[in-house]
């Protein structure tokens, strides 16, 4: 089994398109049969941000790969009580086979692998969420035939799961329509980042302030919540910001009669999501749930075997 040729996962374009297709080959392999590719491995996970997926995925996910995973808390490890990160880093590296980690900032997950003599893999930052685009792109996969004659809708916040999709869309080909609303969009440095990478994969990407620009003969149709964790304060402000900037029935309409509907849950029913287009049959929203633990395990198994 060849390895990935970078020492950590934290973003997409740490990653090669021929990379991606490995990834995604060993997940389809894993998902049909365990295989113990990480036996007495150890895993060290550091959640300063609660998660359900996240957790439980890359848990299992090393449990079925013949390792052994150890949740570690923001409370539990002395990051918590200032000890700092390249000390923590330096520590964990003589524990550890490999260390992932769900927390706020993007630069203190960066200076964490920096430091560290072991893989880091970017279970979600505030800028990014490259595990999750992956296993969404595994799932695309499953369905569709060939990137780069997609086009993958976006609406909604202009967040780390957007940011991720934008990279992973322009690393394969396809073409992306992000729609969000006014103060709302994908950072500029991350448009920049994925239009370097659409100039050699041939992936359009368009920027929008219309939903229906979005939904406009996408192939895909993906959104997440309005408000992200830590925003809570922003909770009443973005729910009125955000309220057409939903897939509903009739934004639905405006897609491919075979499109797929996507969203990284928990999904606020109601909100940016209708409950009839969560539970239709353009749905793949629970797939995609469950291929976040094969996609990882495949993460796992070719950084850290």
């Amino acid at each position: 089994m060849k390895q990935l040729n970078t020492k950590d996962l934290l973003s997409v374009v740490d990653l090669s398109e021929d990379e991606i297709f490995r990834i995604f080959t060993l997940a389809g392999q894993l998902k049909k049969k365990n295989k113990k590719l990480l036996k007495d491995k150890t895993l060290g996970m550091i959640f300063e941000k609660s998660s359900t997926r996240t957790r439980v995925s890359f848990e299992v996910g090393m449990f079925q790969l013949g390792g052994y995973a150890l949740f570690l808390s923001k409370n539990d490890i002395q990051l918590n009580r200032g000890e700092t990160i390249r000390d923590t880093a330096r520590v964990l590296s003589r524990y550890l086979d490999g260390i992932m980690v769900r927390a706020y900032s993007h630069d203190s997950v960066s200076e964490l692998a920096h430091s560290s003599s072991i893989p880091v893999i970017n279970g979600l930052t505030d800028l990014l969420h490259p595990c999750q685009a992956l296993s969404d792109f595994f799932t695309i996969s499953e369905y569709k035939k060939d990137f780069k004659q997609l086009k993958l809708g976006f609406i909604g916040d202009g967040n780390n799961v957007a940011h991720s999709l934008l990279l992973t869309a322009a690393l394969l080909g396809t073409d992306i329509t992000i729609a969000s609303p006014e103060g709302y969009t994908v950072s500029e440095d991350i448009v920049a980042q994925a239009k370097d990478l659409a100039s050699k994969s041939g992936s359009q990407i368009v920027l929008t302030a219309v939903p229906e620009e979005a939904a406009k003969d996408a192939d895909v149709l993906y959104t997440d919540v309005w408000v992200s964790m830590g925003q809570e304060k922003e909770e009443d402000a973005k729910l009125k910001i955000f309220k057409d900037y939903r897939i509903d029935s009739a934004v639905l309409a405006k897609a491919k009669p075979d499109a797929l509907v996507m969203h990284c849950l928990p999904a606020h029913r109601g909100e940016e999501i209708t409950n009839d287009v969560i539970e239709g049959s353009h749905s793949v929203v629970f797939c995609e749930a469950e291929n976040r633990l094969h996609t990882q395990k495949a993460i796992m198994a070719l950084l850290m075997a």
